[in-house]
């Protein structure tokens, strides 16, 4: 099977320990095959009670830790990912099974095609849920945002993004969609020059909050959100839109 970078993936006929590298892939198994899911990533935070092996940071796994685990299938994406480990873990004989998520459609077709392939499951209802929310159109007042997601230096939302996808789906465009880069530094005073109607600041990968951002873009409106919200494809994109839309109100 062909996962979506179209790497050949050998997956056993029976999927009974899956390791997932990603935190919202590691949510979504969580909410679906919970006795399956063997390992995850120290930034895997949802499920709260989440008890399975940890194994490093997604940038940093511990492949040895992931080989002892003997999972019938690994779970990466393609951006949270270093291509260097998922080539280890398959050059070790791993089935490792790579998603590549950029717009809420993708996130719908992606994950319902690694269910079915990937984890030789049935569609979850939470992802039937989560599509039907997302399908009617936004037909409210456009309005324009930069999305920081790091400091010093600033660092923001570019082209081709999930997180830009969400917003430009909730009436919020992001004034550097256009950009060359799909995560480019900007100094701080050109995105204040910029003007946008919102300053969106998620809490991961930067933890901007109340207290920690908004201070830098005075006369504008700065929007704190959760991350997971904002980024994370998987059981959040149930609940994702109306919340989100009450901050952005």
């Amino acid at each position: 099977m062909l996962d979506d970078t179209g790497a050949s993936v050998r997956i056993p006929a029976a999927v009974s320990r899956i390791v997932s590298l990603v935190p919202s892939l590691t949510e979504s198994v969580a909410a679906t095959l919970p006795d399956a899911l063997v390992g995850a990533t120290d930034w895997c935070t949802h499920p709260p009670d989440l008890a399975v092996t940890r194994v490093r940071g997604t940038k940093n796994p511990d492949l040895e830790a992931v080989r002892r685990l003997a999972p019938d299938l690994v779970l990466a994406n393609a951006e949270e990912n270093r291509a260097p480990d998922i080539e280890a873990l398959r050059a070790a004989g791993l089935p490792v099974w790579v998603t590549r998520i950029e717009t809420l459609d993708q996130a719908f077709a992606s994950l319902a095609r690694m269910f079915a392939e990937a984890c030789r499951t049935g569609v979850p209802a939470w992802l039937d849920r989560a599509a039907e929310v997302w399908r009617e159109p936004y037909e409210g007042p456009r309005r324009t945002a930069v999305i920081p997601i790091w400091r010093r230096p600033w660092m923001v939302v570019g082209r081709d993004t999930f997180t830009g996808d969400v917003l430009a789906r909730l009436g919020v465009d992001n004034l550097y969609a256009g950009h060359p880069e799909r995560y480019p530094r900007i100094p701080l005073a050109d995105l204040a020059a910029a003007r946008p109607d919102l300053v969106v600041l998620p809490d991961e990968p930067y933890a901007f909050s109340d207290t920690d951002g908004p201070e830098s873009f005075p006369g504008l409106r700065c929007v704190p959100v959760s991350g997971r919200l904002l980024t994370w494809y998987g059981p959040s994109l149930v609940d994702a839109r109306a919340e989100l839309e009450r901050a952005l109100r």
